[in-house]
């Protein structure tokens, strides 16, 4: 009997904290389902018909002054940066918040932290625009990303996703060793700053996300600034974000640079082949001077027409002039070897020439040995017969002076080290291009990067 009645003690204490957790659960409920009809009675306190007016701004510091609104944004994504156009596409949370007495309210000992709103029209919503915006729009799905938190204090969050598209001027003179500036300027539209004036939030004004990714650039840095400015209605307040990009080299040394180090180089290929190799010579030099125009232009279709020369001209430039060089050399190449056989030609007829008067010289002393011994005396002739050795020296010493005289040159002296100095002018041509066109080009790498890579922006 004794611990039947233990037992009952035990369940009665069991059923009667289980009462009291139910009873105390309903309460929790109830208080909630009351403090929630608090913030409705909150909100229609402060927002309620005839008691607040959206169309008048806030007051400032102490009822007096401008209103104070301060601004801070988050870079959520950078889309695109097209140089054709000049513009880029970003993503970004725009966050404003100002004091606006008119909304205090008390927070129930701290139990009330902020009321939310989604309806921006509710309340004072300050006249900023973006100045250098091209396109833009909300984001509305699945609702509309936007709320609007009043503290009990009076301070209002504005905040919202949206994404732009900005104005972004270039300088591509230095293109694609450049870097780029792109600003996100905020103003006022129609508030002065005698009424309204802008400042960054303090701490951390721009935050960008970590695993920001660009296809061709980096951002390197992000500087806040204020750029006020003054219309003939008055001095609007206004910030603006410098983005500063730097252009990734990698994919245009692997996309343009080596390609066209590399038909500069073809080009020179034909200083090895044969000079009769006519047809080799000509289709290698038109085929590559051909691809590096096709380049060429396939790289200024990728970029605005700007008045001015940028570094990406200066090397195609260049080596479409070599490449047109080793043209103009086949060219050259062919002249001289015409000239080289005409001379040839010149010096076998003279060579033929001489060899016919030396054997009429032989015949000549041998008719006249034939006459010494049939006659005593002989008559010497008033007129030399062709054949003669004196006449033959003659001939030799005018050939002579009609040669035309070699002064002495050190660009001759240098050539005469090579072996090929008994060769013609044309393989001399092959062989001196086959040294200048890589020296040449080698001396032009060497300046253009020296001073296209350590050149600064300033002074643009």
């Amino acid at each position: 009997m004794k611990m039947s009645k233990s037992k009952t003690r035990t369940l009665h204490c069991l059923w009667l904290f289980l009462l009291a957790c139910l009873c105390s659960a309903s309460l929790a409920n109830n208080a909630k389902i009351n403090f929630r009809e608090k913030e409705k009675k909150v909100l229609d306190q402060i927002l309620g018909q005839g008691k607040y007016d959206a169309r008048i701004r806030p007051s400032g510091i102490n009822g007096t002054g401008p209103a104070i609104v301060r601004i801070n944004l988050f870079v959520r994504s950078i889309a695109t940066i097209s140089d054709i156009k000049m513009e880029y596409s970003v993503q970004l949370t725009f966050r404003e918040q100002w004091l606006d007495e008119r909304l205090k309210f008390d927070d129930f000992a701290g139990r009330l932290k902020y009321l939310t709103l989604t309806e921006a029209n509710r309340v004072w919503m300050p006249d900023l625009f973006f100045s250098n915006e091209k396109e833009g729009h909300f984001h509305n799905i699945i609702m509309p990303n936007v709320y609007i938190r009043i503290f009990p204090n009076g301070s209002v969050l504005y905040s919202i996703r949206i994404s732009l598209t900005l104005a972004c001027p270039m300088n591509l003179k230095l293109y694609p060793l450049d870097r780029q500036v792109c600003s996100l300027r905020m103003a006022s539209y129609g508030w002065t700053t005698a009424d309204l004036v802008f400042l960054w939030k303090e701490g951390d004004p721009v935050q960008v996300v970590k695993n920001l990714h660009l296809p061709r650039f980096t951002l390197e840095k992000f500087l806040t600034d204020y750029c006020n400015s003054k219309t003939n209605t008055g001095e609007y307040s206004c910030l603006k974000v410098d983005l500063l990009f730097k252009r990734e080299f990698s994919y245009y040394l692997i996309q343009i640079y080596i390609p066209c180090c590399m038909l500069v180089i073809v080009s020179w290929v034909s200083f090895w082949l044969d000079q009769g190799a006519v047809p080799a010579r000509v289709s290698l030099g038109v085929t590559t001077l051909l691809t590096m125009a096709t380049q060429t232009s396939g790289i200024n279709a990728s970029l605005p027409p700007v008045s001015y020369t940028k570094a990406i001209d200066v090397w195609t430039g260049v080596c479409l002039t070599f490449v047109f060089g080793a043209l103009l050399e086949f060219a050259l190449v062919n002249y001289a070897s015409r000239s080289d056989r005409a001379a040839d030609m010149h010096r076998e007829s003279i060579k033929k020439k001489r060899r016919d008067m030396e054997q009429a010289s032989m015949d000549a002393a041998s008719d006249l040995l034939d006459t010494d011994s049939n006659a005593t005396f002989a008559m010497k002739p008033l007129v030399r017969h062709p054949g003669d050795p004196l006449a033959l020296e003659k001939l030799r010493q005018c050939e002579v002076h009609m040669a035309p005289q070699k002064r002495p040159n050190c660009c001759r002296t240098w050539l005469s080290k090579f072996p090929t100095r008994q060769c013609s002018r044309s393989k001399r041509i092959d062989v001196i291009s086959r040294i200048t066109f890589p020296l040449v080009f080698a001396l032009f790498n060497l300046v253009y990067w020296s001073t296209y890579l350590f050149r600064d922006e300033e002074e643009n």
